[in-house]
């Protein structure tokens, strides 16, 4: 029976936090060694649960051997890099023989020692086992891909769905062509190109034009005689490295100029459609006042300044700060604010405090009614964005105005809202609300959408995501570029 390594350390880096991501970062969410990530990943809605379930239908040995994830934020402490990478390889020196690899990086991962961090350990795995041996490696559809990655793998294949909703079906490809490749029905070959474009990532929802009808073609090239795999990766512009932006990957049946052909059709066409990819941002106070006139509710105000999956602090109180000015009826946020839980904490259920939540320059200052207090823990059943199932928040105080016009859940440690359980495991009903924030572009829709009878309005709100990407100070992108030149 042939046998297959699984590996794994995703992380999407924002080089534009100061904060540094930190081993203990990577400990609260994922660290996983040998059956450790069998036990942990196996069953859950991410690529590496489709590597073992792809493997098994194929009669393949999957052999577990390390996996790390954290939540993103700043770029990875030179150290906290280092040991990971160092636990992997001696992992893969413990395996034995393996006859393939299986990868999950995640593709926009920035170390201190490193800014194509990705790039850099998919080169030492590589170096590790050798030329021959294949090295399939999955992506996220917010990869900024670099030509080492591309010259350190057998294939990559990305995500298609944004909200990343097929990461396990993307994991079971990988695990498809591994075992067509072992078994010489296949020979992959890859290639990439590199338009000079950053897509805007208010543009970036696939189930919507402009990519609507972009991931439209890049499925039409998917089905050409010859083509084993085509992704469009949309980049990550919160990553100020020299492979910010968006790519097109061929992976093609031993043919390269092929592959270089197909990959470099949709990128010439995407140079062409260029100005369909920008969109118009919209103000805070604007889009408060267009939720507080819509008749339909909840309506779900994307924080995009905030977007916690992207990196961010998760303590933006611009939005809450405007529904106080300028909306009618009642508010929800979520920020993460350990100061404000602790003294919710010493007050108790049913207590009145006045107090600062959130952004220490600009605080929702009020007084507040302790509505609850929980510790944090939720899951969510259905596949969400991210691939995560279990979610630890940290201890949770639930607080109102004493007006009623905003409620907010304040959290001890930051949580992107990939899931509706967020807030309906502790007691809150979204449907109650006329405007909830969600902090986030197009990853919350998968979750609120169900809910979002009053529809989602794209927020350019401040903060080091925000989606106007000419606000943001790059020194290493690559020049020209669009829409900066």
């Amino acid at each position: 029976m042939k046998r297959v390594g699984i590996v794994g350390l995703l992380h999407e880096s924002n080089t534009f936090v100061e904060g540094r991501t930190t081993w203990p970062d990577f400990a609260a969410d994922l660290i996983a060694e040998g059956e450790g990530v069998r036990q942990r990943m196996a069953h859950a809605p991410h690529e590496i649960g489709g590597f073992f379930e792809g493997l098994e239908e194929a009669g393949i040995e999957a052999v577990p051997i390390f996996a790390a994830r954290a939540l993103p934020y700043g770029t990875i402490e030179a150290d906290t890099f280092d040991d990971l990478r160092g636990q992997m390889v001696r992992g893969i020196q413990k395996a034995g023989e393996i006859h393939g690899i299986l990868a999950a990086p995640h593709g926009a991962t920035v170390a201190e020692n490193a800014l194509d961090a990705d790039g850099v350990w998919l080169a030492e795995v590589r170096k590790l086992i050798g030329p021959d041996i294949p090295l399939i490696a999955t992506l996220d559809l917010h990869a900024n891909v670099s030509p080492l990655m591309v010259e350190s793998t057998t294939a990559l294949i990305a995500y298609a769905t944004n909200p990343h909703l097929d990461q396990r079906e993307t994991g079971k490809k990988a695990a498809e062509l591994m075992a067509r490749t072992l078994s010489g029905e296949v020979v992959p070959v890859q290639d990439a190109a590199f338009p000079s474009l950053a897509i805007n990532i208010q543009s970036q929802n696939t189930a919507e034009e402009p990519m609507l009808d972009l991931y439209r073609r890049c499925a039409e090239i998917s089905s050409a005689a010859g083509v084993l795999s085509h992704s469009l990766v949309l980049g990550f512009p919160y990553a100020d490295v020299p492979e910010m932006g968006s790519s097109v990957i061929a992976v093609v049946d031993a043919d390269r100029d092929f592959a270089t052909e197909m990959a470099s059709r949709l990128a010439a066409e995407m140079e062409t459609d260029r100005e369909k990819y920008e969109p118009v941002f919209l103000s805070v106070n604007e889009a408060v006042r267009q939720a507080a006139g819509k008749g339909a509710s909840p309506v779900v105000l994307l924080d995009m300044g905030d977007n916690v999956g992207g990196g961010s602090p998760a303590n933006s109180t611009a939005i809450a700060n405007s529904w106080v000015r300028y909306g009618r009826g009642q508010g929800f946020v979520v920020l993460c604010d350990a100061l404000s839980v602790e003294r919710a904490d010493e007050a108790g259920a049913g207590a009145e405090l006045e107090i600062a939540v959130g952004d220490a320059e600009d605080p929702i200052k009020a007084t507040f009614r302790v509505v609850s207090l929980h510790d944090g823990l939720f899951f969510e059943k259905e596949a969400r964005h991210g691939g995560f199932s279990d979610f630890d928040q940290g201890r949770t105080a639930i607080l109102e105005t004493m007006d009623e016009r905003l409620t907010v859940m304040a959290t001890t440690r930051r949580m992107a809202p990939f899931s509706l359980s967020q807030l309906t495991s502790f007691g809150v009903d979204p449907e109650r609300f006329q405007m909830i924030v969600a902090k986030g572009v197009i990853a919350p829709m998968a979750a609120y959408e169900p809910i979002a009878r009053g529809g989602f309005i794209h927020v350019d709100s401040p903060g080091v995501t925000r989606a106007n990407m000419r606000e943001l100070n790059y020194k290493h992108r690559r020049r020209p570029m669009f829409p900066f030149e």
